[in-house]
């Protein structure tokens, strides 16, 4: 039976991307891939879905009050919006998460969707059981929201061209940790051919 794909882009925000608060050293650098991956998407009417941390101004998870981080990508902010260069089509499904201030939300399966449904009730309500992972960080959001993924019985595809994370040694434990419970590792010339096939 053919599966129903869809992209999930994590978190290509301005606190993310070189100059912001928690900016990943050549993080902006992913963006043209990813780009390249939405547009895709978009022209095989696929579902694309987008993430960003949307963090109230008091949460457990920032320094101030116990957690481990310096304030980031509060909602409503300049560095909570997504990179300017980031092309975020109309039609794409935004995933608020990190929104509840005794949680962290560092999976997308914690994120919201604009009518406050779980990320997971959107994925069965939409019959997807396929997601492709891009975004930032490989050692954060993209790990936690992976090995969830992987957890609840979906299919894996990380994107390889289109992630950057925080350190390269545990980004590539990372890889080797997702890959072990059988995610696929993929390019954007492997993904083209693969939806071409459609």
């Amino acid at each position: 039976m053919q599966t129903q794909k869809a992209l999930l882009v994590v978190d290509i925000q301005n606190y993310f991307c070189p100059g912001g608060a928690l900016g990943v050293s050549e993080g902006d650098q992913i963006i043209p891939v990813v780009n390249k991956y939405v547009e895709l998407f978009q022209n095989k009417l696929l579902p694309v879905f987008i993430s960003r941390d949307w963090h109230p101004k008091e949460t457990k998870h920032f320094k101030e009050f116990g957690g481990p981080w310096h304030v980031h990508c509060v909602q409503n902010t300049n560095g909570g919006k997504f990179h300017p260069d980031f092309r975020v089509p109309e039609k794409a499904i935004i995933l608020s998460k990190g929104t509840d201030p005794l949680l962290d939300g560092y999976s997308v399966f914690d994120a919201f969707d604009p009518d406050n449904k779980q990320f997971i009730d959107v994925l069965n309500q939409l019959s997807i059981d396929e997601l492709y992972i891009c975004g930032i960080a490989t050692d954060y959001c993209v790990r936690f929201t992976a090995l969830d993924a992987l957890k609840n019985g979906f299919k894996v595809n990380v994107l390889i061209d289109a992630i950057k994370g925080v350190d390269k040694e545990k980004s590539k434990r990372t890889l080797d940790e997702i890959g072990a419970k059988n995610a696929k590792m993929k390019t954007f010339a492997e993904v083209i051919k693969e939806l071409i096939k459609k």
